[in-house]
Parts: C-alpha cells; sequence; structure tokens
C-alpha cells in the first residue's frame, strides 16, 4: 500500500496511490483524520488496506506524507564510506540528531535557501514512518512498530552546522525535510536492507548507494532510540546517507538557486525538489 497527501499546500487529504492514479480516502471515509498520529492510533491505516477503489488520475500537488510528525530522529556517519568520505571514524552506536518539525517540505516544493548560512548539502536517505507506541522495542520486535517507509532528503546548511560546532540549526532551516512521494508499507516493499539510494543535480549523479551499506540496521536502530525514548504514532526516523554529499569533494559542490535535486529510492520513488534564492522578509 501507498500512502499519500495530496492537495493544495494546507488543504492536502489522505489518499493512496495505485499505479498512478490516486484514491480520494475522504470519499470513503469522511471522518478520516490527516495522516499522523491519530491516523495511525485509530487504525486507519488497515482500514485503507480494504478500499479497493483503482483511483482517479488527477493532477494534484502531492504533500509530504506527515505533515507533523512528533519527532524527526536522524542519525549520522552510518554509512561507512559517508563517514569516510567525510574524515569521520565509525561511530560506536548510532548517532543521533533531529530536524524540527518546521523542515517538512513537500516531495516537489521548493527547498528554499536560507539567508543565514551558505554551503546548503543534500542527503538522501530512507526514513521509517513509526506507526504504534513504544518504549525499550527489541530489535526483534521492531518491525512491528513500523508503519511504512517513506524518502527523506535531509538538507543540511553546512557553513552553519559547522560554524556551530553541533548540528541543531544547520539542520533545521524552513523546508529542510523534503520527504515522500508517499508512505510504502513494508508488504509492499520487501527487503529494506536492499534498496539503491541515489541523488541528482541538475541531472548529474551525486550518490549512489544501498540500505545494505548501513552500519546499523533499522531494527538496530530502534532498539536503540527507544531505549530511553518512547516512539509515537507518526514519529520519523532518517537513517542516514551514503557517500556523495557536497561538501566533502574537491571542489566542494553546493546548492545554488535554480538547481533541481532528485533523491530517488527504488521501489518508493522520488523527490524532485527546485531550489530557490531565498527572501529577506524585510
Amino acid at each position: 500500500m501507498r500512502l499519500v497527501r495530496f492537495g493544495p499546500r494546507g488543504q492536502e487529504r489522505p489518499g493512496l496511490m495505485r499505479d498512478g492514479r490516486i484514491v480520494d480516502l475522504t470519499r470513503h471515509f469522511p471522518r478520516i483524520p490527516d495522516i499522523g498520529r491519530r491516523f495511525f492510533e485509530e487504525g486507519w491505516l488497515q482500514k485503507a488496506a480494504g478500499v479497493k477503489d483503482p483511483g482517479e488520475a488527477r493532477r494534484e500537488r502531492i504533500g509530504a506524507p506527515v505533515p507533523r510528525p512528533g519527532k524527526i530522529i536522524c542519525l549520522g556517519k552510518n554509512y561507512a564510506e559517508h563517514a569516510r568520505e567525510g574524515g569521520f571514524d565509525r561511530p560506536a552506536r548510532p548517532l543521533l540528531f533531529c530536524k524540527t518539525v518546521n523542515t517538512v517540505n513537500g516531495p516537489y516544493d521548493p527547498i528554499v535557501l536560507p539567508l543565514g548560512s551558505g554551503q546548503v548539502d543534500w542527503e538522501v536517505e530512507l526514513a521509517v514512518v513509526i506507526g504504534r507506541p513504544g518504549k525499550r522495542i527489541g530489535a526483534a520486535d521492531a518491525r512491528d512498530f513500523i508503519a511504512g517507509y517513506t524518502v527523506m532528503n535531509d538538507v543540511s546548511g553546512r557553513e552553519a552546522q559547522f560554524a556551530d560546532s553541533q548540528w541543531f540549526r544547520g539542520k533545521s532551516f524552513d523546508g529542510f525535510a523534503p520527504m515522500g512521494p508517499c508512505i510504502v508499507t513494508g508488504d509492499e516493499i520487501g527487503n529494506v536492507a536492499d534498496l539503491r539510494l541515489t541523488t541528482t543535480v541538475d541531472g548529474v549523479i551525486m550518490q549512489d548507494g544501498n540500505t545494505g551499506d548501513m552500519l546499523f540496521d533499522i531494527p538496530a536502530i530502534i532498539a536503540d532510540v527507544s531505549r530511553d525514548m518512547t516512539l509515537e504514532p507518526g514519529d520519523i526516523i532518517s537513517t542516514g546517507t551514503p557517500a556523495g554529499v557536497g561538501i566533502f569533494r574537491d571542489p566542494p559542490v553546493v546548492l545554488r538557486a535554480g538547481n533541481v535535486v532528485e533523491c530517488a529510492i527504488e521501489r518508493i520513488g522520488a523527490l524532485v525538489n527546485p531550489v530557490a534564492a531565498g527572501e529577506d522578509a524585510a
């Protein structure tokens, strides 16, 4: 099953994507909530799975699949080659940081360059959407707590990230987490430990990796994160990026207004985001 949210920004409604067609779930369930905590808590994922409607061809905007996740938890240095390209040691346990909810962006919406940081970079990542609350989840049980998977671009303002000597600000500018285009459930995606991830900028391949190269796999990540942190339905865990980011190239390559960034993961889909110049509100 492939869950989407479609419609104008701020007016999106939940749907299913089937062979390029969209099923409007509000026609079947007028009281269905938007995709998020209530959606998963109240069993709407299971109810949507029973809808047999083939859908309609629609040319409507697709929004981020989870508009307001309670937490966006990210992993740093979770691919050995990415750690190596940055000159970092391999972490002994999952290295966690967070992005704030204002970063959530649609799969085809612009990435607006911030005024407060240059050297804006891309990071294609497999993101996990949590479907059930849990704490101290064992690795063997971790998949029972997953609603599905999506693509996320962990956009990074490297100038702020390195100047601050920590990652919070540089990772949390508005729109710095494009995600989507859908949530794919585990029964459809198959083996998430063998998925190709790519990033292209203006059609040039920058990243080309495989989820099998993660240092810590998804069950291990969920077990580690949930040891002392309760995971809630609708939370996002983004599992790290392979080698090929722009800042560690020689010379560095950074995003500029007019670029188009495409982050893709096989069996899920692609984010295609134009890059736009920021504007001073004053």
